[in-house]
């Protein structure tokens, strides 16, 4: 009886022994209370993104808020989880990812273009909301103070009524031949419909006539820019993401009939635009994703970050692309860019 009791008691004993070693070995590999990294640091952020279409400008600001994420040890793959959703310019899908966003654990919800932005205010009201690629926030009901946002809306404008106007004082000066400006348009988007009136007020300064050519969806936009040939000297397109979206059948139009395109952004000008005065929108996606960083990580409240807009406009001259659309570009043109390595494409 003795025996049996001695030996029980020596069994529990060898039990207690491995189930000990076991739990040591379980806190090694976890990470546990020896050695473990800050729980801060193990921190998983999680980021929804509306984007209204896919096409180069909002392709880029997508990919430098990302940047700018990534730079301030935020990565997508690591400690990112990004809900990437595009609406294809449909203003039903648009609607429902902005409902579907509302209803998500997301940290921090981005708005690429305005009806986007849009959607989103509207919807979402428990999180953070920041805008890029937005012309007007004040005109598009998003925001009603540019220095002091309220609630739980921020962001940055895409456009400085400025640059519009330095890009019409250049196509007067350099080419005293134009008298009329084809603008192909979709009178649905409030941010189209604003710069394009700025546009018909400088050039009307010069006695130059804007001449519109309204579009509904992408499918429309080659046969409104054919229309306008033989109508007009020279084209131009707005931040008009519907526009933007078909520019290549423009761009072909453009050469095919020696009228000089002109936009107002940089990544048409270097798929064959003849000039802009603006920016990178790579770049400007990077400024909203700094703005994030300071609500992701340092605890800022959108409410204190005012709304930003490009401060630095240069002249961006595709040479090549002019030369194709009947354009001579002289040496008074080149000097006009400020920054001729970064600006004159050749």
């Amino acid at each position: 009886m003795k025996r049996k009791t001695w030996l029980a008691l020596a069994l529990s004993a060898v039990l207690l022994t491995a189930g000990c070693g076991g739990g040591t070995k379980t806190n090694e590999g976890t990470g546990g209370s020896s050695g473990g990294a800050d729980p801060a640091e193990q921190k998983t952020y999680k980021v929804a993104i509306s984007q209204y279409l896919e096409h180069a400008s909002l392709d880029a600001t997508r990919e430098g808020f990302l940047a700018a994420l990534k730079d301030n040890g935020i990565e997508e793959g690591t400690n990112l989880k990004v809900d990437y959703n595009v609406a294809q310019a449909d203003s039903t899908n648009n609607l429902s990812i902005a409902q579907k966003l509302a209803t998500t654990d997301s940290d921090l919800v981005l708005a690429i273009a305005t009806p986007s932005a849009q959607a989103v205010m509207q919807q979402v009201k428990d999180k953070p909301v920041l805008f890029a690629a937005v012309t007007d926030p004040l005109d598009a009901k998003i925001v009603t103070s540019l220095e002091k946002p309220e609630g739980n809306v921020t962001g940055a404008s895409d456009t400085n009524p400025e640059a519009i106007k330095m890009l019409m004082d250049f196509i007067a000066k350099h080419l005293p031949e134009v008298k009329s400006v084809g603008l192909v348009i979709n009178q649905g988007e409030p941010n189209a419909i604003i710069m394009a009136k700025t546009a018909e007020e400088a050039l009307k300064a010069h006695g130059i006539e804007l001449v519109r050519a309204p579009v509904t969806n992408t499918s429309e936009v080659k046969q409104a820019a054919e229309s306008l040939a033989g109508r007009v000297d020279a084209l131009y397109i707005t931040l008009d993401n519907v526009v933007v979206n078909g520019v290549e059948s423009i761009l072909q139009v453009a050469r095919d009939n020696d009228l000089p395109l002109f936009s107002s952004d940089r990544d048409t000008v270097e798929k064959g635009a003849v000039a802009t005065v603006g920016f990178k929108y790579f770049d400007h996606g990077y400024q909203v994703g700094e703005m994030a960083v300071e609500i992701l990580k340092n605890g800022k409240q959108p409410s204190e970050l005012p709304i930003t807009k490009p401060d630095k406009l240069n002249l961006i001259l595709n040479v090549k692309a002019a030369e194709e659309q009947g354009v001579t570009v002289t040496e008074e043109m080149k000097n006009s860019v400020q920054d001729p390595e970064t600006n004159l494409i050749q």
